[in-house]
């Protein structure tokens, strides 16, 4: 520590102490002298130093009151300026609380819209399966009637085409078209143009037919 510091404080205490020790011996005669020559004091004088004293009080009061309620007035001050805060930081939170409520709702808004456009394709969805099936139904019976009828309309054609197929296979067997000297039809006739070479009768009778 610096003790050059200290030099002018030692000073200052030593002046101090013995101007201190002056005035304690000046006040200490003058107290003597008062005790020894111990005026009178009168009512007056004590009635004035007690109005004094309680002017001096009132004074006293009025200022701390006044410090008082300047006091009172820098805490209200201070509170309100505190409550505006608050109040600031409340107004903060209910607009970001509205602008999420706000941003929520439009989102529900979106997905009500999302389910309505949903049910609306759903609904659709539903009319064209009803409409598909009434379709494949209708194809179904369409062939089923179909099948039925053919089966109704050619099961005599059937027959008709067995029957002919069998009296062709007669012919075939009676007449036998694919022999190497012709039919039997052809045969006969060339058999009964060798007949008719003889007979005049049967040459006459070819003749009117256009067999000769």
């Amino acid at each position: 520590m610096n003790r050059g510091y200290f030099i002018p404080w030692r000073k200052a205490v030593g002046r101090g102490a013995l101007l201190l020790s002056i005035v304690m011996c000046l006040w200490y005669a003058q107290v003597t002298a008062a005790v020894e020559v111990a005026p009178r004091i009168s009512d007056r004088d004590i009635i004035e130093s007690l109005s004094e004293l309680k002017e001096g009080q009132k004074a006293l009061r009025a200022e701390m009151a006044v410090r008082f309620t300047a006091i009172e007035q820098r805490f209200d001050e201070r509170f309100k300026a505190v409550d505006q805060r608050f109040e600031a930081v409340d107004q903060r939170f209910e607009s970001m609380e509205k602008r999420f409520d706000e941003r929520f709702e439009a989102v529900d808004r979106r997905f009500e819209s999302i389910d309505r456009r949903f049910e609306s394709i759903e609904r659709m969805l539903g009319w064209i399966l009803n409409l598909l099936s009434v379709l494949i139904i209708g194809i179904i019976g369409l062939v089923g009637f179909i099948i039925w009828d053919r089966k109704t309309v050619l099961s005599p054609l059937e027959k008709r085409l067995t029957t002919l197929e069998t009296q062709e296979e007669k012919l075939q067997h009676d007449l036998e078209p694919q022999h190497e000297e012709g039919s039997r039809l052809a045969r006969l006739v060339q058999a009964l143009r060798e007949r008719a070479k003889t007979d005049q009768e049967l040459a006459t009778a070819l003749r009117s037919h256009s067999l000769l």
